[in-house]
């Protein structure tokens, strides 16, 4: 693994791990779940090379960063306040946005909550939504199937299941959601009363973006902050909403890019409707969806994300 600039930043009550290359604009790439800031491995030199300073934090409960104890502490103004903090301790006023999964969430989020601070955003995987309370918490929405958000409300249910088998369990989540899962292996009804992992794969070869090599950094990541952190985000989404009435209508201004794989589950979910995401981001420049890919599209099919990604920042750099 390519040797990498780590600085602890102090931010919004915390530090953050956090990967610091390059200079000019600042761009910060931040991860989703179950990951850290080595899902961006492929990405880094890349911008660099492009002429940004980047910055890739473990975000609060992951990896080398702090994790708190208290359930709120994951809230998304907390989450939103360490990435301006980052910005804040390079000495950027504003900057651009990127991120995958839970980090997408962040992602827009930060771009509705700090309007004058981020000149554009770039969600993965998961476009800009807004869940009624209770859609995705509730078990009465899903009759007796399980839902693997509402299997992550109760505090040290997953966390048990998780860390019983740090290697088998990550191995089967990224096998499971990639582009190389058999269609519909996530979203097959099994009872409310199973395990995340129960009927999802356990292949004998690593997936396409996932080398041996990967996988065992990933273990000493989780084997070193655990999964509580990380679960502590699905149990904060019914108060992200609640805790930020002024955002029901709020649409996101800045310039905007959405990628994601063709086979990625996000876009399966109940409710996701990529035609309609134009009406909540108005300034959105694009949706890259690259063909072959499932979740994790940044380390599965690099080569297109950076194309996507590079093309996007360049063309917006060069208009400010």
């Amino acid at each position: 693994m390519k040797e990498r600039n780590f600085l602890t930043i102090k931010t919004n009550g915390i530090s953050l791990r956090t990967v610091v290359e390059g200079q000019g604009p600042l761009v910060i790439l931040l991860h989703g779940w179950p990951q850290c800031w080595y899902l961006w491995r492929y990405q880094i030199d890349p911008l660099v090379q492009a002429g940004f300073q980047v910055a890739v934090p473990d975000q609060r409960g992951y990896g080398g960063s702090d994790a708190p104890e208290q359930i709120n502490a994951y809230d998304i103004i907390h989450l939103t306040g360490d990435v301006v903090g980052i910005a804040d301790a390079l000495g950027h006023t504003t900057f651009t946005v990127v991120g995958h999964d839970w980090g997408a969430a962040v992602a827009w989020n930060t771009a509705l909550l700090y309007e004058e601070r981020v000149n554009a955003v770039v969600g993965m995987s998961v476009p800009y939504f807004r869940y009624p309370v209770g859609a995705l918490t509730n078990q009465n929405n899903f009759g007796e199937n399980f839902w693997y958000i509402v299997y992550f409300q109760k505090p040290g249910v997953a966390e048990a299941e998780f860390e019983a088998d740090i290697r088998r369990s990550l191995r089967i989540i990224y096998a499971s959601v990639s582009g190389s899962a058999p269609e519909g292996i996530f979203f097959k009804p099994k009872p409310s009363t199973s395990g995340f992992l129960d009927g999802l794969i356990d292949p004998e070869q690593l997936v396409k973006g996932v080398t041996q090599e990967d996988l065992d950094y990933y273990v000493e990541q989780y084997k070193r902050s655990g999964f509580r952190g990380g679960l502590n985000w699905y149990r904060n989404i019914d108060r992200n909403i609640e805790i930020t009435p002024e955002l029901r209508d709020k649409k996101i201004s800045q310039p905007a890019l959405f990628i994601a794989g063709e086979k990625d589950l996000v876009l399966k979910f109940p409710g996701v409707n990529l035609g309609e995401m134009s009406e909540l981001v108005p300034n959105l420049q694009g949706q890259v969806i690259i063909p072959g890919a499932g979740h994790w599209v940044s380390a599965e099919y690099p080569e297109a994300v950076n194309e996507a990604l590079l093309g996007f920042l360049k063309d917006f750099s060069s208009q400010r």
